[in-house]
């Protein structure tokens, strides 16, 4: 069922008009609402870059509460400009899976209420990389992905097998899910896949029999392989079959399972294709692969290929400092993560502080608000920074990984802001994805923009805008 809409926004509400665009020129505003696109209504963000790719385009608009036409003439695909706060204007389409390993079942109170919208929606998938199970697909959807070519879209399989995946669903009336990719390739879709592995469910052989079924459909681009995770309130679920963390044992065994099928893909396909998240490498203690294995790290927003990023910049920027191309001031900082990432970011501060001479203190930082067994830097809430910060005497520069905030850069999954936590810290803070923004920040002393924003721009990728809350202008 689709998630109802705030009655307070109307549907193709623009959001933001990107300046000096064509639209900006045509005078619309944030406020305006788009009706419909060359005489067709708009059902959503999909519909309306389906309709605005030609030269012509005619929008149908409500301006300043007066309904009217406002004609284009462009190159083609050309982009308007527009921006809607809704990325469906007739709701969200919701799971309709019971997933006995589903995130949701044990999120915490309080956060903010888009976290909780258990979403399944193609067309979010689309648009932002969304990761949907295709289970509530109707035939006018079918219809659609054909007619609209929607590619590609991110798809959760978990297991090939119909029986175990309907288990792993909770859902017995799921499809088959290679007969749907079978359906998609003749509509030319290509397809990201994903599989939370539980260990004793859908690992051994069972994995074996995904990976070969989905190497076989030519749309599949990535497998992307990810250990099952649980909050604190499902931690009395752990007892439940697939539901303990991976040992280091069980994720050596993925690691060498997958290097199998990776390597039968690379002698097919010439590409990788098969992934294990960067979790299994880390919980494993095995050797992170080189870049050129990684395709072009098409699930990079999935976990997979950022350890590869952060040691390769580090590398690059190495290589700058001896070059002289990079001087940095004598100073001391701070970088707090989570306690997965924390051994490798101290073996690569080390390095760079012997080349620099700037003191690096790495904070491995507890996860209390999810359970220990979330460890990844990205799901660290803004209080459980703060209180391990307050802990200690803090130096000039304060760095934290830019994934801990939203999309917007706006706020920590327990909606603290950057601001409050600077407040309550009385320090500036700074974000960075890699050690080279770090550095550029530390030798610039930058406080905006790339180089170690505090005021963090939105993600160049668009993953996880769906989870969040537009801020304002």
């Amino acid at each position: 069922m689709p998630r109802p809409r705030p009655s307070a926004v109307p549907a193709g509400a623009i959001s933001a008009i990107e300046p000096d665009s064509l639209a900006d020129e045509a005078g619309l505003q944030p406020g305006d609402q788009v009706l419909a696109v060359n005489g067709q209504p708009i059902r959503d963000p999909v519909d309306y870059r389906f309709q605005t790719t030609e030269d012509l385009v005619e929008l149908e608009v409500v301006h300043d509460g007066v309904l009217g036409l406002v004609e284009f003439e462009k190159p083609i695909d050309e982009p308007l400009g527009i921006e809607f706060d809704d990325d469906a204007f007739d709701g969200t389409r919701i799971c309709n899976n019971k997933c006995f390993f589903c995130f949701l079942k044990g999120l915490p109170k309080g956060l903010r209420r888009p976290l909780y919208v258990k979403d399944d929606d193609y067309r979010l998938s689309f648009l932002h990389g969304n990761f949907v199970t295709l289970t509530n697909l109707s035939a006018d959807d079918w219809v659609r992905l054909e007619e609209q070519r929607l590619s590609p879209l991110h798809v959760s399989v978990h297991a090939t097998d119909l029986n175990l995946r309907r288990q792993l669903l909770g859902n017995r009336n799921a499809p088959d899910i290679i007969e749907q990719l079978h359906r998609l390739a003749k509509m030319r879709i290509e397809a990201h896949t994903q599989v939370v592995l539980c260990p004793g469910v859908n690992d051994g052989d069972a994995l074996d029999q995904t990976v070969s079924d989905l190497l076989a459909q030519e749309n599949v681009t990535s497998i992307g392989v990810v250990p099952v995770g649980s909050s604190l309130e499902g931690e009395e679920r752990i007892a439940d079959p697939g539901m303990r963390a991976h040992s280091q044992a069980e994720a050596r065994v993925v690691v060498k399972q997958l290097r199998h099928w990776q390597r039968q893909a690379r002698s097919e396909r010439g590409r990788s294709v098969v992934f294990p998240s960067d979790e299994f490498y880390l919980t494993a203690g095995a050797q992170i692969p080189s870049a050129r294995r990684y395709d072009g790290f098409p699930q990079w927003e999935n976990g997979i290929g950022m350890t590869r990023t952060l040691v390769d910049d580090w590398r690059k920027t190495r290589r700058r400092i001896r070059q002289g191309n990079l001087a940095l001031p004598r100073a001391s900082a701070i970088i707090a993560c989570g306690t997965l990432i924390a051994p490798t970011l101290r073996d690569l501060c080390a390095e760079a502080s012997a080349l620099t001479g700037v003191n690096f203190d790495i904070v491995p930082v507890d996860n209390t608000l999810f359970g220990a067994r979330v460890n990844v830097s990205g799901l660290i809430p803004g209080g459980d920074f703060a209180t391990a910060l307050s802990a200690i005497d803090l130096p000039e520069h304060v760095f934290l990984p830019r994934a801990s905030l939203d999309y917007f850069g706006a706020k920590f999954l327990d909606d603290l802001t950057p601001e409050a936590l600077e407040s309550r810290l009385g320090r500036p803070v700074k974000f960075v994805y890699t050690l080279s923004e770090l550095l550029e920040s530390i030798a610039t002393g930058a406080d905006h923009g790339d180089a170690g924003s505090r005021q963090p721009r939105p993600n160049q990728r668009s993953n996880g805008r769906s989870w969040t809350t537009p801020v304002a202008g």
